[in-house]
């Protein structure tokens, strides 16, 4: 027998095909990168692209007009209320839902989602007529001396309504599953009541309840449709960001809209990453990241 013939190496047997995790993968991945491309990255690249026709003193002459720094004021700072009311508020009513039973229970549960599937200019319309000064409600605060509707106040009414279901919805499931037994445990150590909701409770929530303000923050700054009704539109009063792009746009000044949707959404961008850092910062000290 040929001895070269021996040597040669037998061909090795093909390795059986790799069984993935998450079958489809690969196209999942395309179908989600060519939609986020589509529908995220395009147009925000068109409002950059759009607003560097403009010179830098251009730039700065339409972002630092007297009209639009009191609306960037008016914008950022009643959504930042509106969310921190709705963080306090959400919380209660979420805590309320899951560990109480009263009558009427389900009907509030459902009522919570009524800012999600009513239009935002229905939401504005009634709530311009709930606290007009002779609406159902306004006309009762109207002798205390506080108006709501065409003032900031009614902004941040607005704010309040469409960004509530945000912090509930998100508070809700973390404490239907939070065990009961960590609060008993507590108390059998000798806790009271509000130190077993700061030391236990709360460093669980934390997070959750930080998500649903982040959430509630981002839908108040873009809102525009339940905000302009009850606003009242007054220049320097109760204008809002958003308008004031409607109204660049109405005026077909493209670059001025692309140029203030350049602000907003840098100053956007930067309170959510503060948030998020925020919440992982919170996560990493109580031990809860993964």
């Amino acid at each position: 027998m040929n001895t070269a013939t021996l040597a040669t190496p037998l061909p090795r047997p093909s390795a059986p095909p790799r069984l993935r995790v998450l079958p489809g993968f690969r196209l999942t991945l395309g179908y989600t990168l060519a939609y986020l491309s589509l529908l995220v990255l395009i147009p925000l690249a068109a409002v950059f692209l759009k607003t560097a026709e403009l010179s830098f003193a251009e730039f700065r002459d339409i972002v630092t007009a007297p009209r639009v720094v009191a609306s960037y004021k008016l914008s950022f700072g009643m959504s930042l209320l509106a969310a921190a009311i709705n963080a306090v508020f959400g919380l209660m009513l979420a805590w309320a839902l899951v560990r109480y039973s009263f009558p009427g229970k389900k009907l509030i549960d459902a009522l919570v989602d009524l800012p999600f599937a009513l239009p935002t200019a229905v939401a504005g319309i009634a709530l311009t007529a709930l606290y007009a000064k002779n609406g159902w409600i306004g006309q009762f605060l109207e002798p205390l001396g506080i108006q709501v509707a065409f003032k900031p106040l009614g902004v941040l009414v607005a704010l309040v309504f469409i960004g509530l279901p945000f912090v509930v919805r998100t508070v809700q499931p973390i404490l239907e599953d939070l065990d009961t037994e960590l609060e008993e445990a507590s108390a059998s150590l000798g806790a009271q009541r509000w130190q077993a909701f700061r030391h236990v409770i709360m460093p669980i929530l934390f997070p959750a309840l930080l998500t649903g303000f982040a959430l509630a923050f981002a839908r108040a700054v873009g809102e525009y449709g339940s905000v302009i009704f009850i606003a009242g539109n007054i220049p320097m009063v109760s204008e809002i960001t958003p308008l004031m792009i409607i109204t660049k746009l109405e005026q077909y000044d493209y670059t001025g809209a692309t140029a203030i949707a350049t602000v907003m959404l840098a100053l956007s961008f930067a309170l959510l990453l503060l948030i998020n850092g925020l919440q992982a910062w919170t996560s990493k000290r109580t031990g809860r990241d993964r």
